[in-house]
């Protein structure tokens, strides 16, 4: 049986400019299938609403996997046989139900002259109505027996198998190639996402997060690390909520002071019986984290 948990925290640098929370989280699941969800809205001049932009993203994934999930049946039967195309149509279909959300937005709130006067006209008339809302994500799908993600944009997603190791199944990119940032405001977004697929590997947990998190840690070696340390602790729920509430308020205090935003779903079961797994890869991690620090610390005595 799948659970989650997600959380949003606003990053000290908005705090100081009395700017909102750009980011958005959820997680949603059901008996045969779970969804993790975070967007990063750009919150730059240009994206002045993409705190709404970010929480539209979040909302169309949702929606769109809830509807390819219509069909239960038909679609565990034909998503592992053509994951690539399928993915594709789920792909393009979050960007049009994300683009039809921030119509009726536009539509039922117009700019208004205070939003518009950070611009000269021919600023303004230069600027796509989409790209008022622009925004990253990054979800996580956990099915039956397949488990796949997409993104679009800068942040992560780390899963845990059946054999306890954490791993990043897309690549951590801070922008796409000749450094156009991926947004899904976007006119040609739907061909800037990234995605994975796995099946035969049995799903114990997976995370999905904004960059304010992993740009916290001082390597990537340490962000994995830390996937596997809490992914240990989330068989008490309860007081896992209350830890990582408070690691990511920190981390988004005196790290980057970026806003951070966590999402993860895990099979509950699963968890329960790889636990010795986990905690065996955890003490592995420390042990490899020791032998990387007296590393360096060789080398930077060697190099004085």
């Amino acid at each position: 049986m799948f659970n989650g948990f997600s959380h949003s925290v606003k990053g000290a640098s908005h705090e100081k400019t009395g700017l909102v929370c750009q980011d958005s989280s959820a997680y949603k699941v059901r008996d045969d299938y779970a969804v993790c969800v975070v967007a990063d809205g750009h919150g730059s001049k240009k994206h002045f609403r993409s705190n709404m932009g970010s929480k539209f993203a979040v909302e169309a994934t949702i929606s769109t996997i809830d509807r390819f999930y219509a069909d239960k049946a038909g679609f565990e039967e034909s998503f592992p046989k053509d994951h690539k195309r399928i993915i594709k149509s789920i792909q393009k279909q979050i960007i049009a139900d994300w683009n039809t959300l921030v119509e009726e937005h536009l539509k039922n709130n117009p700019v208004t002259k205070e939003e518009k006067s950070k611009f000269t006209d021919e600023e303004f008339e230069a600027i796509p109505p989409e790209s008022y809302y622009g925004t990253t994500l990054i979800v996580g799908v956990a099915g039956k027996n397949f488990t796949f993600g997409v993104q679009i944009g800068d942040g992560t997603l780390v899963a845990l198998f059946d054999d306890g190791k954490a791993v990043m199944p897309m690549e951590y990119n801070e922008a796409a190639p000749a450094n156009v940032t991926a947004s899904m405001c976007n006119s040609n977004a739907a061909s800037m996402f990234s995605a994975f697929y796995r099946d035969g590997q049995k799903l114990i947990a997976m995370y999905t997060s904004t960059d304010g998190l992993y740009t916290s840690f001082g390597s990537e070696f340490d962000f994995l690390d830390y996937h596997t340390i809490i992914t240990d602790q989330l068989s008490d729920i309860d007081n896992f909520k209350k830890v990582i509430i408070n690691n990511l308020t920190k981390r988004a205090h005196f790290g980057t002071e970026d806003d951070i935003s966590l999402s993860c779903v895990y099979d509950k079961d699963l968890l329960g019986e790889r636990s010795d797994v986990i905690r065996a890869e955890v003490e592995a991690n420390k042990k490899r984290a020791a032998e990387r620090k007296a590393e360096r610390l060789k080398m930077h005595v060697e190099t004085e």
